[in-house]
């Protein structure tokens, strides 16, 4: 029986390392920051870090406009073995981050203000070269600058701190100054400035100057402070440049489910470790245990407002709401906390018309075959069609099957009815928990907790069922093959006068104990015949020693494992026989009084087996009963099956 309770299990677990996550909300001066103190919070390597980022950061403009970056963190689920070896390595050596850099040349950049000649020299990145002095000449030459200091001009040089430093003075034309236009359009979310280039004597936009510029033509907002700072060192005149944007506003997101589960899409295939893919395994069906979580509401955002440059507020509008309750469905509760869904039963998760409902019965509308897959649900199954050879269909509760069960796999807690008939083709099999009803039985092996009840026979078949194996139809009959059954075994016709094939029929103990007994006989006699090959070969090498005085090397060893294995095989036999006793116990304290019945005649060939009372039919006997009494077999009027044995299966699924 396929262990549904270690599956039930399996996915709890699952379910708690899921509730186990946990997210932690980081300020940081810049991302990696920021997700260094995560780690820490979180107790893990950097590495395991999953992140997403709520803000952006900026490093801020002229010593203000500075901001955090915002993110939420969490731990990447990894296994234990992998997660304590990662713990290891950070304790060993500490983490290195390789940085791609890029090869950039220094640069220099001469600007003319009120406080004179300022220079700036920015330093090469990577391989880059380096300004040189005769460089920042030659540029602060060519803007007719007075009285430069050439020290401070080397010192500049040589230091390349990337800040303004004054050299020197400029003859000033107030007249000759750039001048800047601004001009904001697009419904004031647009602000662009134009400049003109400084004449002879006159001075250059700083950043500082442009960004006075804008506020005083009531630019306020949405300045790119970035950008304006690239912009002063490398000025673009006569052309209009966009320096400002406005923000537009961000209506909330309306309240929705986080589904726990594909709530929509296509069932695929499953690849295995090999990498082939497994076409009967389609992962088709999304089982849930009582309990599990279902799927979460995620409140409505606010939204967020946005403004134009001039910082004129721009109003967003806030999502919409939902209520829980219009997405309630079947089997299906709201938890403690007015946010999550639950299944109050185990069952399918299905989403249909926008409600989530857990149904406890799972129905294949057809054959299972290539487009359904095997079938594995928590709960009851029922299929239309047929179960095609090589599939298995597998349920924590019944199945029923309106076809026939081919050479297929069935499994189920509870009962099992197969309206068609089953057609084994000698490797179909159905296991039950409960019953098992069949129209018919061919070539198929079959356990049930309580009986197997076949209206139109059964023939070369496996059959145990712990209470009653039963054919009451017009063509019932058993041919061939072994029966087993606690209480009775009852057809109309057993054996076949014409048939060669051997039936046997069992009664009188439970066929799981019967079988175990008989499992641990074979092993017995196993086990005494090599414990019976061990001592002769003992005894070989021995007989050798005693001529010898000694052994060589070679047998002296073999001579040392045949006397472990003697030991071995001697504990090993010991138990196998304290089993035995337990077994035969057990069995003889079960007071069944087992029968064998046919209405109609049972045919000579059939062995009987009443307990540990054997009779091989001889005769053709019709209308017949075969109990046990007084430790003998004895052939007695016809009894009937009760009425628990003749009644028609339930309705699965009702």
């Amino acid at each position: 029986m396929v262990d549904f309770v270690q599956l039930q299990q399996l996915m709890k677990a699952q379910l708690d390392s899921d509730r186990a996550v946990k997210i932690v909300d980081v300020d940081g001066p810049n991302l990696d920051a920021a997700v260094a103190e995560a780690a820490v919070m979180l107790n893990m390597p950097v590495g395991r870090i999953e992140y997403e980022v709520v803000e952006r950061g900026f490093p801020g403009f002229l010593g203000t406009g500075k901001k955090d970056w915002k993110i939420k963190a969490y731990g990447k689920l990894v296994n234990k073995k992998i997660a304590d070896l990662e713990a290891a390595a950070e304790t060993k050596t500490e983490a290195v981050t390789v940085e791609v850099i890029k090869d950039k040349d220094g640069d220099v950049f001469v600007q003319l203000t009120d406080d004179g000649a300022m220079l700036k020299v920015t330093a090469p990145i990577g391989a880059g070269k380096r300004v040189t002095e005769g460089e920042a000449n030659l540029l602060l030459k060519t803007r007719d600058i007075t009285d430069i200091d050439a020290n401070i001009v080397k010192m500049a040089v040589r230091e390349a701190k990337g800040l303004y430093i004054r050299v020197g003075g400029f003859n000033r034309k107030y007249s000759n100054d750039v001048m800047a236009s601004v001009n904001i359009t697009d419904q004031d979310m647009k602000a662009f400035v134009s400049l003109m280039p400084p004449g002879p004597g006159g001075a250059d936009m700083t950043a500082e100057m442009l960004t006075k510029v804008l506020k005083d033509n009531k630019v306020m907002s949405g300045l790119k402070e970035e950008f304006i700072i690239e912009f002063t060192d490398r000025p673009s005149y006569k052309t209009p440049v966009l320096v400002a944007e406005g923000s537009e506003p961000a209506n909330g997101k309306n309240a929705y489910i986080q589904y726990a589960f594909n709530a929509g899409g296509k069932a695929r295939p499953k690849q295995r470790s090999d990498g082939r893919v497994d076409f009967r395994e389609s992962n088709s069906i999304q089982n849930v245990v009582k309990d599990q979580p279902l799927g979460r509401k995620i409140p409505i955002e606010e939204g967020k407002p946005g403004k134009t440059v001039t910082g004129a507020y721009l109003p967003a509008k806030a999502g919409t709401d939902l209520d829980l309750n219009s997405v309630l469905g079947n089997n299906v509760y709201i938890g403690d906390d007015k946010c999550t869904i639950y299944a109050k039963c185990a069952g399918q998760f299905v989403l249909a018309a926008g409600k989530i409902n857990v149904e406890p019965v799972y129905t294949v509308q057809g054959n299972v075959n290539l487009k359904t897959g095997n079938i594995t649900f928590l709960g009851t199954v029922i299929v239309t069609g047929n179960v095609e050879d090589g599939f298995s269909v597998k349920a924590t509760s019944s199945i029923e099957v309106k076809g026939t069960v081919e050479k297929a796999e069935i499994e189920a807690e509870g009962d099992v009815v197969i309206l068609k008939g089953i057609s084994g083709k000698g490797a179909g099999s159905v296991k039950a928990g409960g019953s098992v009803w069949a129209k018919f039985i061919e070539n198929a092996t079959i356990e049930a907790g309580n009986m197997v009840v076949a209206n139109d026979g059964i023939i070369n078949s496996q059959v145990d069922a712990l209470k009653r194996i039963v054919c009451a139809g017009k063509r019932a009959r058993i041919v061939g093959g072994c029966y087993r059954a606690s209480e009775e075994i009852n057809a109309k016709i057993i054996g076949s006068a014409a048939s060669g094939t051997e039936t046997i029929c069992e009664v009188g103990v439970d066929p799981k104990t019967k079988k175990q007994f008989d499992d641990l006989i074979d092993r017995k006699l196993k086990t005494e015949k090599e414990l019976e090959e061990a001592k002769l070969n003992f005894q070989t090498l021995d007989n050798i020693l005693k001529q010898r005085k000694s052994l060589p090397e070679d047998k002296e060893k073999q001579m040392q494992e045949i006397m472990v294995q003697h030991k071995e095989l001697t504990e090993e036999l010991k138990g196998i026989n304290a089993e035995l006793d337990k077994l035969k116990s057990l069995m003889n304290t079960v007071k069944t009084r087992g029968r064998v019945s046919a209405s109609e005649k049972i045919f000579p060939g059939v062995k009987v087996i009443i307990r540990d009372q054997n009779e091989d039919v001889k005769n053709e006997y019709k209308a017949i009963t075969f109990i046990l009494e007084n430790d003998l077999i004895k052939a007695v009027k016809y009894e009937a099956p009760d009425e628990e044995s003749t009644r028609p299966p339930p309705e699965i699924g009702e």
